[in-house]
């Protein structure tokens, strides 16, 4: 069965700048991607090729069987879409605006009242129906984007930056929506919070100078962090000063980092486990240890070591 979301290949060039450079990847029903890059990697301009408002120098872009350059309207009617900075008419209100939005999806009937009140009602805009857009917080117009986004129900959201301008709880609001929706679409978070993806996807891209530099789920994607696998080893006041030297001594240690405060990080050459050779070695020598435990890898180390040095090469 095809992927509800299929893309191949897909360039695109702004004068002499190569701003997609051939990229591919498919979204399945149950997956929620987090589209990860830094400012500038091509992040938003594939976001806007794969919903139909850029067309693409190069590739093809699939939405739920539908071809969004030869049959976009059947595509788009699939799509459900928050672009950056959710851009919406400020002199309306979040109400006219979302029966707008409803007449151009044709919602009708009792479904076009049960969804308006659904995505009223899960988004929190009771409070602010009437006021123009205008004078809404940051928060508040992030808000409305979603809502229109969600208000057809479409198999596939394309969301790029959801939670930008959000507070704490309205973050966690809404992550908490985007896992409850999780099973029945396919869902592309484009982001550059790595905190989003930890939060909420199931599976990472990271794209660099228009071209993708990593794929995996957030796990697999942690574990190629300088980290994974490494211990921090923590002593009570009084220790030994001969510490570090014993423990840089021990087979399968890269290297041994003071990280203040009595701790010690103790990196392993290799991919196996070293946190019981650690704990040996400060018991069998007698060490007060205060602390002692796995440091998982971290996304924002991986993030910043793959995307670094693609930017210093090109």
């Amino acid at each position: 069965m095809a992927a509800m979301l299929e893309i191949k290949n897909l360039s695109k060039r702004f004068g002499p700048v190569m701003a997609v450079d051939d990229v591919s990847f498919d979204v399945d029903r149950g997956e929620v991607l987090g589209f990860l890059g830094p400012n500038g990697a091509g992040k938003s301009t594939t976001m806007k090729m794969v919903t139909g408002f850029l067309s693409p120098n190069n590739g093809s872009m699939r939405v739920c069987g539908h071809d969004v350059l030869q049959d976009a309207l059947a595509a788009k009617r699939c799509i459900g879409y928050l672009p950056e900075g959710a851009p919406a008419y400020p002199d309306m209100t979040p109400h006219a605006y979302l029966n707008f939005i409803a007449d151009i999806r044709g919602l009708t009937g009792s479904r076009r009242s049960e969804r308006l009140d659904y995505v009223i009602a899960r988004i929190g805009l009771d409070g602010v129906m009437q006021q123009s857009i205008e004078t809404l917080s940051k928060g508040y117009k992030r808000r409305v984007g979603l809502a229109q986004a969600l208000l057809h129900d479409p198999d596939v959201l394309i969301l790029d930056e959801p939670t930008d301008g959000l507070d704490p709880n309205q973050k966690h609001e809404v992550r908490g929506l985007i896992s409850d929706m999780a099973a029945e679409k396919a869902i592309v978070i484009s982001t550059h919070i790595l905190e989003e993806v930890e939060a909420v996807c199931t599976r990472a891209i990271i794209i660099a100078n228009g071209r993708i530099v990593a794929d995996g789920t957030p796990q697999e994607l942690e574990a190629r962090s300088a980290y994974h696998n490494s211990v921090t080893l923590r002593l009570a006041a009084g220790a030994a000063n001969d510490v570090r030297p014993a423990l840089e001594a021990m087979a399968g240690i890269d290297r041994v980092e003071t990280a203040g405060d009595g701790a010690y990080i103790v990196v392993p050459s290799g991919a196996e486990p070293i946190v019981d050779q650690v704990g040996r070695t400060a018991r069998e020598a007698g060490w007060p240890i205060a602390e002692l435990h796995v440091r998982p890898g971290r996304l924002d180390d991986v993030f910043r070591e793959i995307t670094t040095d693609k930017e210093e090469r090109a």
